[in-house]
């Protein structure tokens, strides 16, 4: 993997250190990168043809698949389609709910693991979005902007270096969005928190926790949660961070990270691995998994310095009984919050001297106003109404033709956490680079999306 990151690293650098000018604002649909490749646009701040009618195909129709599929019937101006899943099962599902729903019935693709492809070769679509396997996450993508048609995936988006890089190459060169769904970042306490570091209560932002902390045992020894157990398969091969995004994609969000900030540098470390074994000794104690060999550490723990001198840990959690958290700690120059257990803060001049304050107090003056305007639409919704958050706002700006709130480049360097821990844990927790996705142009203070549009 080292070979790989420095080779592409090398590639870049000397196409900069050739035109000797570090890159300036990339806006605009069709702007070239100053000093960068020929024929390579930036897709920051782009946006698309206004559309009263988004036509979506949606790919892989499990639990959280599912979900999705249930919002974007609800959503105005979206329309389902067509329908991919290799499970029969799954496409009769969801074409019996669009009809439901009052919808035409969608195209069904079923019966093999690529059926995807012929979807995004034969259908008039303007979006394929997926929650599949995460192994197939990129290589959906990828079909859906080489045949026109902008990309949508649950998280994570890829697995490797070598993917974040095709996937931001060719959404470059189609001119299409790639978007991780990351529906954290529309949590309404992450939303709330988000709008009073904007409004200055903060200070400057310093440092941050955050973190996928979850007991998975039970789902992921489970032979039917996930079609083809293929979460369990991750944890037999793989160790670092396998779910950073729920955590980093609020951060970043805080942080400014791409947006006047950037990721630099990460260590990672594992503890060793028992918690599914001793978990499968319990529960399945006939199983193969009693004595299989776990390449993924209970506990991981990431590292991460900015640009600008921030810090952050990100931890992965999965295999030990625990509580739920994402721990979410924020602290600026001016205050700082957690989220869990209890949701408290401490703001200098307006809490008590060395007190916590329950953050509700904030509550009614900060709520994030997209949080407010979408909550009664969202109830009912999975994950607190998270999800329909994410896929309404989504369909929006496709809709009206602007910039969604995530790209592509935000969508890469939060998931190549991913590679990148695996490679700091294999070189003994040394520091490991993060490739510069945007040539640069994370130099540019802009705006997320979630500030400046509030439909």
């Amino acid at each position: 993997m080292k070979e790989s990151i420095d080779r592409r690293d090398f590639i870049r650098m000397g196409a900069l250190a050739g035109a000797g000018t570090v890159l300036a604002q990339m806006t605009g649909c069709n702007s070239l990168t100053p000093g960068g490749p020929k024929n390579v646009r930036t897709m920051m701040g782009v946006g698309s043809q206004p559309k009263d009618l988004i036509k979506v195909g949606y790919v892989g129709i499990g639990h959280q698949g599912s979900s999705h599929v249930r919002n974007l019937l609800k959503i105005e101006g979206c329309q389902l389609a067509a329908v991919c899943d290799i499970r029969p099962e799954r496409t009769d599902w969801a074409s019996k709910e669009t009809v439901k729903a009052g919808q035409p019935e969608p195209k069904v693709y079923t019966g093999d693991d690529y059926a995807f492809i012929r979807m995004c070769q034969e259908e008039d679509l303007d979006l394929v979005y997926n929650a599949a396997p995460w192994r197939w996450h990129a290589p959906i993508c990828l079909a859906a902007m080489k045949n026109g048609k902008h990309a949508a995936s649950e998280v994570n988006i890829a697995l490797s270096v070598d993917e974040c890089w095709e996937l931001v190459e060719t959404s470059e060169k189609t001119a299409k969005h790639c978007i991780l769904m990351e529906n954290c970042c529309y949590d309404p306490t992450e939303m709330l928190v988000m709008n009073m570091i904007r409004k200055g209560l903060f200070g400057e932002i310093m440092y941050g926790e955050c973190g996928y902390l979850h007991d998975l045992r039970a789902l992921k020894l489970s032979p039917d949660f996930y079609q083809g157990m293929w979460r369990l398969m991750q944890s037999v091969k793989r160790n670092g961070n396998l779910y950073p995004t729920h955590g980093i994609g609020p951060m970043a969000w805080c942080m400014d990270i791409n947006r006047g900030d950037a990721l630099d540098t990460i260590v990672s470390m594992s503890t060793k691995s028992l918690g599914l074994n001793e978990y499968a000794k319990e529960h399945y104690p006939e199983s193969e998994w009693v004595n299989t060999k776990f390449a993924l550490g209970d506990v991981n723990i990431c590292l991460i310095k900015t640009k600008k001198g921030k810090v952050i840990i990100c931890k992965h959690d999965t295999n030990l009984p625990r509580p739920y958290s994402r721990d979410f700690v924020v602290q600026g120059t001016k205050g700082l919050m957690h989220k869990y257990p209890i949701q408290q803060i401490h703001i200098e001049g307006l809490s008590p001297a060395h007190n916590w304050e329950d953050l509700s107090k904030y509550q009614e003056e900060f709520e994030h106003p997209v949080w407010k305007s979408l909550k009664e639409k969202a109830q009912g919704a999975t994950h607190g109404g998270m999800d329909y958050v994410e896929d309404y706002r989504l369909i929006q700006a496709l809709r009206q033709g602007i910039a969604p709130d995530i790209d592509v480049y935000d969508s890469v360097i939060w998931s190549v956490i991913i590679p990148l821990s695996e490679e700091s844990v294999r070189l003994g927790g040394k520091p490991v680079k993060f490739p510069d996705f945007t040539r640069g142009a994370w130099q540019q203070p802009r705006e997320l999306g979630i500030v400046t549009h509030l439909y």
